[in-house]
């Protein structure tokens, strides 16, 4: 397979190249695309055959889960049963942005992408080009970042390019990450957050969100 990169340099003037990575990843295959903590590589969410794709061209185990990407919140509720109140907060403090939210799955979800568990991570990225490839998809985008399981989380598309050529048809390069760090994943499904990885938004800054109200 022939791996093309596809520069986006205004996601309003380039619909028509948006419009094409959207059909690709509605035919089942593999997009990678910016957003604004590390490149990532997408497949439709709820396709099975996608998101076994999407395992086989990373070389990652069946056990870690992936986490689903929407456009805002009115999608979340096709991925997640329901919003607790903590997830609820952070994401009106922090969404778009680079927070992942671990919410009780909806049953719409397959267990495949959840690595077998009754949870999913949900992330509403800010970036003009994995927002506007979201919204032209109009489903939501199983994300994880642009790499071979176990190497460099890319930040930039050349750097997808020398790990993933050849493993999916096409790259929209959209510049260099500009956080350049992934994001904090916090689980709010108990009574308790648990931050399950720290990342560009600090422990400190998701407690006071909490907190606030």
């Amino acid at each position: 397979m022939e791996t093309e990169i596809l520069r986006i340099s205004d996601v309003v003037r380039q619909q028509r190249e948006i419009a094409r990575a959207a059909e690709l990843l509605r035919q089942g295959q593999l997009v990678a695309f910016p957003t604004e903590t590390v490149y990532g590589i997408g497949a439709l969410g709820l396709d099975m055959a996608a998101v076994e794709a999407l395992y086989e061209a990373k070389n990652r185990p069946a056990s870690k889960a992936f986490s689903l990407q929407v456009a805002d919140v009115s999608m979340v509720p096709q991925v997640a049963a329901y919003v607790p109140r903590s997830a609820r907060l952070l994401m009106e403090k922090f969404c778009p942005g680079p927070i992942t939210v671990v919410l009780p799955k909806a049953a719409a979800v397959p267990y495949k992408v959840t690595g077998a568990r009754d949870t999913v991570g949900v992330r509403i990225p800010a970036h003009p080009v994995a927002l506007a490839l979201l919204q032209a998809v109009g489903k939501p985008l199983a994300v994880p970042s642009a790499n071979i399981s176990g190497h460099t989380s890319p930040l930039s598309a050349n750097d997808v390019y020398a790990d993933m050529a050849g493993r999916l048809p096409l790259i929209l390069d959209g510049g260099t990450c500009p956080v350049g760090v992934e994001s904090t994943i916090v689980d709010c499904t108990g009574s308790k957050i648990k931050i399950l990885r720290h990342g560009a938004i600090s422990e400190a800054e998701i407690r006071a969100a909490i907190e606030e109200v």
